[in-house]
């Protein structure tokens, strides 16, 4: 195990910062634009209230099951992983249908048009045509009664290179809900449950495309962060996953507060000295509850306190990185293996129905 000291290199925190709402238009399902716990006006349950269900301290249930390794094909998710992903919950969304993505892809490229002429900017001082592919990632799915997820992408082909059709990947996000169908078994049948919106490119497109969503599907964006004792919960869960290649160092990013000068504190574990601690922890194999994971977490900071003199328990969790993924406090995952993606993606869906709520 090893410690090191230095100025924190986070990227700055978006944390419960939700798209503007605007007043819906004539889409599919217009409205008026929905938050959490309340309609409006609107005649609609309350999203809290349908989606009630009983929570452990963290979001996670209290007693959660570790998800067995997928049979998921990798190659069909392999643009998934090693990326970073900014993480958003998204209230259900009114008269969605997988019948029309073709549809939804040509409103949506005819509203980031309309925008721009509006004077919104994508790139300062560059043109960019760009192109909009709306489509379906079914094998990203925990339950038959999930629905399947939703990919967004946004292409770019600046003017110079139109003859020659070259289009560059420039945004994507994805919507999905994974073990969700405990959740969503009361939400009336024009809503379709995709809680969890993943983003991975420029904020501004981010906020265009969420933009349209909420004018069209009446739904409501909001920054999903991750608390520290939701972190010491991944972190625990992923150090109990076996991996087939050598797996990497388990380490803990932490924050110190109250200095005049940024500090973060770095605390690498050897991955078999992590498994070997855990699997003294944990009583029942593929379950974890809030009490081993609290022991977990104590015996590292005993650890380090023996050896450095320092309590990290007056510090501030803000980063954990394993084998599995890596997640940041201000949401931000990435995903490091295909076949415990539909693993990590339920977790993630139960923190964003628990934000919903």
């Amino acid at each position: 195990m090893a410690a090191a000291g230095g100025p924190p290199s986070a990227p700055r925190g978006l944390t419960g910062r939700g798209f503007k709402p605007r007043p819906a238009g004539n889409g599919v399902g217009a409205g008026t634009v929905m938050e959490p716990r309340t309609l409006s006006g609107t005649g609609r349950p309350s999203w809290g209230l349908l989606l009630a269900r009983g929570h452990g301290p963290l979001g996670f249930s209290s007693s959660s099951q570790l998800l067995p390794p997928e049979n998921t094909d990798p190659q069909r998710i392999a643009f998934l992983l090693r990326k970073q992903w900014t993480l958003y919950s998204v209230t259900p969304l009114y008269r969605f249908s997988n019948a029309h993505l073709k549809n939804y892809s040509r409103l949506l490229s005819a509203f980031i048009a309309a925008e721009r002429q509006k004077g919104w900017a994508v790139e300062v001082g560059v043109e960019l045509d760009i192109k909009v592919a709306v489509s379906s990632l079914p094998d990203l799915k925990g339950s038959d009664q999930d629905h399947a997820a939703i990919l967004v992408e946004l292409f770019s082909r600046s003017p110079a290179s139109q003859k020659t059709s070259e289009e560059k990947l420039i945004w994507s996000g994805w919507f999905c809900c994974v073990c969700g169908d405990d959740f969503f078994e009361n939400v009336p049948e024009d809503f379709t449950c995709l809680p969890l919106f993943l983003t991975n490119g420029a904020e501004s497109y981010t906020a265009i495309v969420g933009s349209w969503f909420q004018k069209t599907f009446d739904c409501c964006f909001h920054r999903l962060a991750i608390s520290p004792l939701n972190l010491s919960w991944m972190a625990a869960m992923w150090t109990g996953c076996k991996v087939d290649k050598t797996a990497s160092a388990m380490e803990l990013i932490f924050s110190v507060p109250g200095l005049l000068q940024p500090l973060d504190i770095s605390y690498a574990i050897h991955p078999e000295d992590a498994k070997a601690l855990w699997d003294t922890v944990q009583k029942t194999p593929g379950e974890i509850t809030q009490e081993e994971v609290d022991i977990f977490m104590d015996c590292l900071y005993s650890h380090f306190h023996r050896h450095f003199k320092i309590r990290l328990s007056a510090a501030k969790l803000v980063k954990i990185s394993t084998a599995i993924a890596s997640a940041h406090c201000d949401g931000i995952i990435k995903f490091l293996q295909s076949q415990y993606l539909i693993g990590v993606l339920k977790l993630l869906t139960e923190l964003a129905i628990s934000q919903i709520q």
